[in-house]
């Protein structure tokens, strides 16, 4: 079952429920992927890795613009950026955490022999592909320059 099918499921049980947050969740991943399919050149459709990077990015937008409502003060708002992020993080593959991230780098800068800050670039492209979809960049930045440093 295709990632778009899920998600028209998923907005079946969500009007049933009549659960507007995870109505308003789901519509914004229906809406991105038909974007991304109908983008000139996109032939006849997108692939399983594109739809894990388009998911990947809307949990994204939704982490930093809670982030900006918390500074400014609106809870309300974070909360709801927060919930959304919930549902859409349902769509995603098992995230990895920090400890299986930083096996991974390791191997990795041992495999490139990466040696030094001038090497980031490299060692986070080959982590970045081995973890498709199981972590995000920044948590992946944030140990490769631990272990680079």
């Amino acid at each position: 079952m295709s990632l778009q099918e899920k998600v028209m499921q998923e907005m079946k049980s969500a009007m049933k429920a009549k659960d507007s947050v995870a109505l308003e969740s789901l519509r914004a991943i229906k809406s991105a992927l038909l974007l991304a399919q109908t983008e000139k050149g996109a032939g006849t459709g997108i692939s399983e890795e594109e739809e894990i990077k388009i998911v990947q990015r809307l949990v994204k937008q939704r982490k930093d613009s809670a982030a900006i409502y918390k500074e400014q003060g609106r809870e309300d708002l974070a909360a709801d950026e927060l919930s959304q992020v919930v549902v859409i993080e349902k769509f995603l593959p098992e995230q990895l955490d920090e400890s299986e991230i930083e096996k991974v780098v390791s191997e990795t800068i041992q495999q490139l022999g990466a040696e030094g800050m001038k090497d980031m670039g490299k060692v986070m492209g080959a982590v970045t592909k081995k973890l498709a979809g199981q972590a995000d960049g920044k948590t992946i930045s944030n140990i490769v320059r631990k272990h680079l440093t």
